[in-house]
Formats: C-alpha cells, structure tokens, sequence
C-alpha cells in the first residue's frame, strides 16, 4: 500500500558503475531521484537516503567525514573503493557506519547484483515497517485488551485499551508479569493454567476469567491463542479480553430486583390473572384475584361468561374497562383503570386494576393486577368534604375563623389569636351586623364597599355555589399603618346535612409587599414579552417582506416572457431566472416555517464546491426587476478576486446576501444607489481566503435605537417611512443566524436620511486545484483601455487586465475615452481593446463606442461592461460597434473567457450550435400522486424524457396495480408521501411485503413536499430507495432514476 521515493546522491568522478545504477529500474511502489557531484557536498549528503560514493580520486579523510557527519541518521552509505583503499577503511573509526563497501574495478553485472540485493534489503525493511504499523493500528484502535506473553507469562507487547484498563503506561507494563500490573500480591493461578493449556494444547482457549486488580475484581471474556517460534514450537500466547464487569453486575441486580419483585407479588393481598387477548383462554389466576372478582373457581368464572371481563362488573364499567383494555397496542403497553364489581350478595368491590400486554412465544397475552380498594373509597367519601376543607378553613395561619350558618346568617367564632380579635365576632351574633362594625372601624376607607359585598350572604352563597374556596385581599389600619389582610370563605356541610361557611381572617401584609417587589421587577420582562408579541402579530400581517423579492422576479420576468414568447433564447432566458427566483422562494419559505429549528441548531450546512460569479450574477439576475422598477441604480464590483471557486453552501450565502440586498432596495428611494462590492482579505490560513461583502445604500437609514436590535426576531424600525413598507421583521434575525452557522460575522452601521453599509465577513475554503491565470498571447504587452466613472472598478479591471498580459489605461470620463484613442490613432500607439462601462455620466457606453469606432475603425474590439439586463440595447449597441458584453461584477475567469470569444468568435459560435444531447429513457413508470396538477407535471416530465407512465391515485391503488402487474412491466414506483386511503409510507411496506421478490424488490422513489431531513430519513426507513423533494428538481429527478434503473 505504501509507497518511497528514494533519494540516492551518486558521489564521485563520472564511473560506468555510477551510470549502471542510473539506469537501474526501481522496485515496485519505488521511485528513484538522483543527484550527483564529483566531490562530496553536506546538502546533497543530507536529504538522501543512499549515499554511492565512488572513492577514486577522493582523499577518503576528507571525504568520509562529509558524507557521514552530514547524513539523515537513517540514510545508508555504499563506498566503491579500490583494493589499495580497503585496508584504510577497514582501520577508519568510520567503518561501522558504512553500510557496505564494493571493491573496484567491479563489472557491470556484479554492480546490477549488489544494487539490487541492496533494494531488496531496503524493500523488506519498508514491508516490515508497513506490517508494524498494520498491527498497531489495529490492536490500538479498539477497545477490547490485547497483550502478547511469551511462555514465562511475561507481557512483551499490550494496547493503548489494556494500558486503559489497568491504568499504567506501556513502559511499566510491556516487560511485566500478571501480578505487578494488575496490583496484586501474586499472579492469578486460573490464568497461568489457561495460558498452559492453550500451549500445550495448541489451540484457542475462551473462557471467562475473574481477575483480581488494585480496585477489586474484573470480569473478563478471554480469547487465548498460541503463539509459534519459526521452527512451529510455541513460544507464547496471544490474548484477547473483553472487559463484562459492569455487564455482570447489571445481570445480578436484575435478577435480586425479579427475586423481590415475586416475593412482593407472593405475599400482598393481590389478584393476579393471565389470559388471550381475547380471553376464551385463561392461562392463571390465583385466589385473590378469584376473591376479588366473586368467584370461587376458575370454572365459575368461565361458566358465568367471560369476555375479557368478568361478568360481575358493574354494567356502567363494562364499556369503559373493555375500550381501556383494547387500548394496549403492542407488547410493553400498561393501562391503569378503576372498575367496580356486584358480588352476588350485592356487595360492591372497588378494583383498581392495572393490565399489562407481553409477548411469550411470538403469542401476545395480557397480564392482569387487581387489588381491592374498596375501604379507601369509602373512607374517601366519608372524609371528602369536612376533612379535607375544613383542614383548609381551619389553617393556623389565620388570626380569626368563625363557623356562619347559611339558614340563619349567625356567624359563631371558632379560633381567635392575637389582640382584639374577638372584637368582630363576640358571641354568636348576625355576619351582616359584626362585619359592619368591623369595616367601619378597622377596613381602609376605599376598601370598604368592595368587602362589604365581598361578604354578604348572597355573594359568599353564589361564589361558593360550585364548591370553590373564595377569598378577596383588602386593606385595613394596625397601629396607624395600612397593611393587607385576606378573609377566605369555604364552603361545609353542617351535622343536619344542611350547608355553611367557614370564614378566615389573616394578615398577609409581608406577602403581599414581596408580590409587589417581584411585580417590580418583572414589569421588565413583561414589557419584553408585549414587545415580542407585539412584533409577532405585526410578523403574521407583513409576511410579505422576505417573500415577495423572488416572487415579483418571477411574476416580473413571467410577464416578460410572455411579451417576448416568439424569441425562443430569449425567453429561455427568462425561464432560468425564474426557475432561480423560484428556487430561493422555497428556501425562504422554509426558512420562514423553521425559525425555530435555526434557533435551536437543526439546520445543517451543506457545503458544496460553488463559484462566486454564478452566484453574483443569480443575485443580479433576481434583483432585476426591482431595481428598474424603483429606478435604482445598482453597482456590483470586485476588489483583489483572485480565488473564484469556494467550498460553502450556496443557498445560506445566496440568503445572507438576498436579504441584505433586498433591504437595501426596499429603503432606497427612486433615483437612489445601492451597491455590493467583495474583497478578498489577506491573511487567511493555507486553502482558505477570507472574504468581506460590503452592502451599502443611501436610503433612509436607521435609527441607533433600532441598530442595537436589528438582528432580533420581529423587530422593524418604526417611523412614518418604514410603516408603508411590508416587512416580517424576521430577515435580519434569520440572516444573522445563518451568518453565525457560517462562522462569519455581521455588522452595521447607519445614518437616518444618509443611508447604511451592511458588511458580512466569511472565510471560504478553497478548491484545491489552483485556478491558472492564463496570459492571452494575442493580446501580450498590448494596450487596452478601461472606462468606467467608478475607480475601484477601473483599478480592478486593469489589475485583471494586467494578468491576462495586456498594459491597462484608465479613465472616468466618455468624453475623455474618446479623446484619448484619437490621440493614440494619431501617435500610432493604437488600444488593442476598449472596456466601457453602459451608464457613465457624461456619455452612455452605446455613445462613447460609436466615436471610438470614428476614430479607430472596425478592427479593434469594444467590450461593454455593465450590471444590467443588455437585451434591449443589443441591437443598438452592435449597430454603434459593440463587439461583445460582459457582465458585473467582472471577475478574471469571465474577463478572460470574454477576450477568448472577442479574438475566436467562431469557436464560441461552434459551441452554441453543439446542442447537448438529452438521455433518451424508455420504460414504464407507476406514478402515485393525488393531486391532478402534480400528476400533470410529473407525467408531462418523465413522458418528454421517453417514459411511459401509470397514475395511481393513492397508495392502495398503486399496491393493487403493481401486485396485479407482471414482473419487469413496471420499471419504479414514484411514491408520494401524503395521500388519502394509503400514504406513501403504507404504501412502500405494503410493496415491500410482496410475495413475489421482483416486485417486493422494485425501485422505489419518495416524491414529496415533505422536503426536510427527516422526511428523508423516515423515507428510507419505510423501504424507499431514494427522496426527491417538491418542486421537481428535473436534473436530481432524473440523476435519481439514472442510478436506480
């Protein structure tokens, strides 16, 4: 598997066995470089791994110290030397580092010999060091104990998960025997007799050993093996264990919890039975479980009728404890139901049961607990109202309870603590009578309308009337002060039967200062939440904002196409950009339904080789229709774009960038400027560029209170300007999450009535094969001329232009362009070419080229440069002498690919008229799809590319044609997911549980809108093969088909 290329320095005066060696072949998986001087040199003698030193002429103590003290430590030497040099050798204190010596002269074949013996040598040091390495790779890559013993029981080599395990570096335990590594006083007598037996008998020896260690024991599943010396005796053992301590321990602890679970259920008072699920047969039932339910014998019980219940439940539970049981699905499932039961000396037993249904032998049974509590419901009823309430009325922490009869309204004191408290209540006396003279004495002047309601008799009767505790809080006057107090009122039942009301007074004065502080402190957090809720409700009336910029490209160009349906190219055109809009629509739609799932970090990046200016001008192409219809101006440039290709997931960049865009747009006025320019930062690691996106506008801008919370969710600037504008108020959140998952950074800054920059910061992994700048010969050392009234644009062309080989001028004016190429007609120092941007302010593009062509002629190419859609001025642009367009943002593959076509028009004109060749596919496909209109698109697709197609209008349908099919008539199956009578999910297991292999096995293709992860994944868990999601990607479609059929 390796793979060496051998560095050998060929030392000494030209020789024929120095030339031998040259044209010897190397081994396989050998490559050889050479390097050659006639006298020894320390850096050739340094990075070689064979040193051939041919010692004629040389002083061998000059040149021996040279070769050696300057060698790798792990490079050879060879010397050729001559019968006369050997006996100095031989004294050298160099001669333990030669590796071998050749006596000259030497013949050729003899020279073949050596070397190749010599390679062979160093072959098998190399496969040998390639074996170690596959042996430590493995035994130290898994976490079972590996150890090596030879025949004294001593560890000669261990893994990284043995050194683990006993918790000791290699050092101390390679070399040691059982007992000093596992820390105990002597080696484990049970494992030197297994090591034995394996040795002596030779042969592979489990067992399970228990070994003693420093913390206690360990259980070990051993696997022992001789090892064999070269002559097949056995030297040692190889052992392999599994380390089953924690294993074991849970063993025991679930059979003592089984043990003490049986006594428990041997000696409670508890019925247990066992029957079918549809209980004709009754496996066991004990005693109690007999008793419980009013029978003496099992037959008793069949006799009387059993039907999963027994017949002496009481009718009005019958129903209810048989759709209880029918509840249980699937083995582990538990219910617990409470049921009564009429003996038949009309005794009524309250059960509570618990049913278990288990699986024994493939069969399911159900298990049944039933345990009498009848005593507990009757003490329940007899307690349910005076204990319970009463413990409640009757609490400590009230100062005064008093008991108020509701027949005679006479209010009768209970409990009275602390001073004055009998002061309202003295005696039994009228509630109406003592409460008034409390409230005007004690109760705070503005509270003393709402208690007295609070306490008349109507009131406490009706706020009571269901059974409720009622009670109202008010303010009253202790020692000068206002404290808050709080009278409870529960409803009881008298001796007689009849009802009253039990009322309570207690100060809760501290508790109520707490809840004002806490109050406090939460208005903070309350005013949030309105803020937030707010904002949401404003998010579901404007969902518009992210939605609506693709939408209006594809209504846009819609329309467009329409004006334009007998220009095929063109319209063709405007078809891709709709299909681009509508690709980002979806993504924005699932971004908008998945807020939550970006939050809490289940969006995933894919990330995916992609290339800036495809993405560049896609943005360009969907921001089209926007920005002439707000007569925007829109500048896209470059700055230092050198790295074009990149690894990152297109539709999160495409995202972040649209957003921000968009926005820019949308707070622009008509007549206004908005721009994106990228730059390529220095300073990346090795692989990677760091890239930065400067978004700008001059629109309305931003208030600095909104900035602080521009990248929160919902939230959009509020002012007369921005009301008018629809927006979610969520795109900036989702952008700034996105930008987070990327590793990127987001920042702005902005000006009320001056506009904002938005700049985005990412670094990029780069595509390994380095993009070639490529000097157009053509055009070397030529001059070309760039005009643009923005300087960074002509800086970068000119830049680009000065790698591709030509010598760049530049100027700002339209005026000035031309100036300049008559001046240079007349001095004979003609430009090679003209970069003129459209829409310079003195003078268009169109304009500035048909001076240029009076002053140069037709022979020298006029490139336009422009952000815009050419397709209305083409005409007019070649009548005035354009030779060709390109586009902004101009990076150098485009610029580069532009004077290609410029000096091969007909190479580009060739590769038009190539039209690719569609695969051509045949066949039948079973089409399951419920709605008419994705039927109509599915089949309209697949019959263009040559498929023959059968529509199923749910999952049942499809199962039943394709069962009644013969095999090989149906190719695949495309399956949607949600469908009525059958889903796609039935549908597939329906398929897949066919008798018959070739149709149980046919192909199977989700093709559904549901488009996440886990659809995917639930997809291929029922049986499906692959997943294409809604809308129909036609290329993925068919890329899916083509590796399945």
């Amino acid at each position: 598997m390796y793979t060496c290329c051998l560095q050998i320095y060929l030392a000494g005066h030209p020789s024929h066995a120095l030339d031998v060696i040259k044209k010897m072949p190397s081994l396989e998986r050998f490559t050889h470089i050479f390097s050659e001087s006639e006298e020894p040199e320390a850096p050739l003698a340094a990075k070689a791994n064979v040193i051939i030193a041919d010692l004629a002429n040389m002083d061998l103590s000059v040149s021996l110290p040279v070769l050696l003290q300057n060698r790798d430590s792990g490079a050879q030497l060879i010397l050729l030397a001559h019968k006369k040099q050997l006996q100095a050798l031989c004294t050298s204190p160099y001669l333990e580092n030669i590796t071998d010596i050749w006596i000259t002269p030497i013949s050729d074949e003899e020279v073949r010999f050596r070397f190749l013996r010599w390679q062979q040598n160093y072959k098998m040091r190399q496969d040998f060091w390639q074996t170690s390495h596959y042996l430590d790779a493995t035994i130290n890559n898994i976490p079972n104990l590996v150890w090596y013993k030879d025949k004294d029981g001593v560890h000669k080599k261990v893994n990284d998960s043995f050194c683990n395990t006993v918790n000791k570096p290699k050092e101390r335990v390679e070399g040691q025997r059982h007992a000093y590594i596992w820390d105990v006083e002597e080696d484990d007598p049970a494992c030197i007799e297994s090591e034995h037996q394996v040795m002596s008998q030779k042969r592979t020896c489990v067992s399970e050993e228990t070994i003693k260690a420093g913390d206690g024991l360990r259980t070990l599943m051993c696997y022992k093996s001789p090892l064999y010396n070269l002559d097949n005796s056995v030297m040692g053992t190889v052992g392999v264990a599994i380390d089953v301590t924690q294993e074991r321990a849970y063993e025991q602890e679930i059979i003592k919890k089984n043990k003490t679970l049986e006594t428990i259920l041997a000696t409670i008072d508890c019925g247990v039975m066992n029957h079918n699920l549809n209980g004709s047969h009754i496996l066991n039932i004990n005693k109690a479980a007999l008793k419980i339910l009013g029978y003496e014998t099992l037959e008793a019980l069949q006799k009387d009728g059993f039907d999963l219940i027994a017949a002496t439940v009481v009718p009005e539970d019958q129903d209810y404890l048989r759709e209880s049981i029918k509840t249980l699905k699937k083995a582990g499932d538990t219910v617990n139901v409470e049921y009564r039961v009429r003996h038949k000396d009309g005794e009524i037993l309250h059960v509570m049961g618990n049913i278990k249904l288990y699986e024994e032998n493939g069969e399911l049974f159900y298990q049944r607990f039933l345990l009498d509590c009848t005593e507990q419901k009757l003490q329940e009823k007899k307690n349910k109202r005076r204990q319970m309430e009463l413990v409640q009325a009757l609490s400590l922490d009230f100062n005064l309870v008093c008991f108020v009869d509701l027949k005679t309204g006479l209010a009768t004191p209970v409990r009275a603590v602390g001073p004055g408290a009998n002061n309202i209540f003295d005696g039994t006396i009228p509630l109406r009578e003592s409460m008034e003279a409390y409230i005007e004495e004690k109760v705070y002047e503005e509270d003393r309308t709402m208690l007295r309601e609070a306490v008349s008799l109507d009131n406490l009767e009706k706020q009571l009337s269901a059974g409720k505790i009622f009670s109202t809080n008010y303010r009253k006057f202790e020692n000068n002060e206002i404290v808050y107090f709080q009278m409870k009122a529960v409803s009881v039942s008298t001796e007689d039967g009849g009802l009253g009301i039990v009322l309570g007074f207690r100060s809760v004065d501290a508790e109520m200062r707490r809840e004002m502080e806490q109050n406090t402190l939460l208005e903070t957090a309350l005013s949030q939440a309105n803020r937030a809720s707010k904002a949401k409700s404003i998010f579901l009336s404007n969902m518009s904002h992210d939605i609506r910029t693709p939408m209006n490209a594809i209504v846009g160009f819609t329309n467009l196409a329409i004006m334009h349906i007998d220009r095929k190219e063109q319209v063709a055109e405007y078809l891709k950009k709709i299909q681009t809009s509508g690709n980002h629509l979806l993504s924005l739609i699932n971004d908008i339904l998945d807020m939550s799932r970006i939050e809490s970090g289940k969006i995933h990046l894919d990330e995916k080789l992609c290339s800036l200016p495809e993405i560049l001008y896609g943005l360009r192409n969907i921001l089209q229709a926007d920005i002439h219809a707000k007569q925007l101006e829109l500048h896209i440039d470059t700055v230092d774009v050198v790295d074009e290709n990149i690894y990152c997931d297109k539709l999160r960049l495409n995202q972040v960038l649209l957003n921000l865009l968009s926005n820019a747009i949308k707070y622009t006025g008509a007549g206004g400027n908005v721009s994106i320019r990228i730059t390529e930062k220095a300073g990346a690691p090795a692989g990677y560029a760091n890239y930065e996106f400067s978004i700008r506008d001059n629109g309305i801008g931003m208030s600095p209170e909104f900035v602080e919370h521009i990248f929160e969710p919902f939230e959009r600037e509020r002012n007369s300007t921005i009301s008018k504008i629809q927006g979610t108020g969520l795109g900036m959140a989702i952008t700034k999450n996105i930008v987070d998952m990327m590793n990127g950074t987001i920042g702005v800054t902005s000006e009320q009535d001056v506009g904002s920059e938005f700049t985005v910061s990412f670094t990029f992994r780069l595509h390994s094969e380095k993009q070639e700048v490529c000097v157009i010969p053509e055009f070397k050392n030529c001059k070309a001329l760039v005009v643009d009234d923005d300087f960074n644009t002509c800086d970068s062309v000119s830049y680009m232009l000065g790698q591709l080989g030509l010598q760049a001028e530049w100027t700002l004016s339209g005026k000035e362009a031309v100036l300049r190429s008559h001046q240079a007609v007349m001095r004979k120092t003609d430009y090679a070419v003209y970069i003129v941007d459209w829409l310079l302010p003195d003078m268009n593009g169109v304009e500035v080229t048909r001076r240029i062509r009076k002053e140069t002629g037709d022979n020298v190419p006029v490139i336009i440069l422009t952000a815009y859609d050419w397709s209305d001025i083409e005409a007019e642009a070649r009548e005035a002498g354009v030779t060709a367009f390109c586009g902004k943002p101009l990076f150098l593959s485009e610029l580069s690919a532009c004077l290609q076509s410029v000096l091969r028009p007909e190479a580009e004109n060739s590769g038009h008229k190539q039209e690719e060749t569609a695969l051509h596919h045949t066949g039948k496909l079973l089409l399951a799809e419920d709605i008419e209109m994705n039927q109509e698109i599915a089949v309209a697709i697949l019959e263009n590319a040559g498929f023959q197609v059968d529509v199923a209008e749910n999952g049942q349908i499809a199962v039943d044609m394709l069962e009644n099919s013969q095999p090989g008539y149906y190719q695949a199956v495309l399956m949607d997911i949600q469908m009525p009578v059958m889903d796609g999910y039935e549908a597939t297991k329906a398929i897949r549980n066919l008798k018959n292999d070739r149709l149980s096995s046919i192909p199977i293709i989700a093709m559904t809108a549901n488009a996440f992860i886990e659809d995917q994944k639930a997809a291929i868990m029922s049986g499906m093969d692959g997943h294409i999601a809604k809308p129909i990607d036609i290329e993925a479609l068919f890329k899916t088909l083509d590796s399945l059929l």
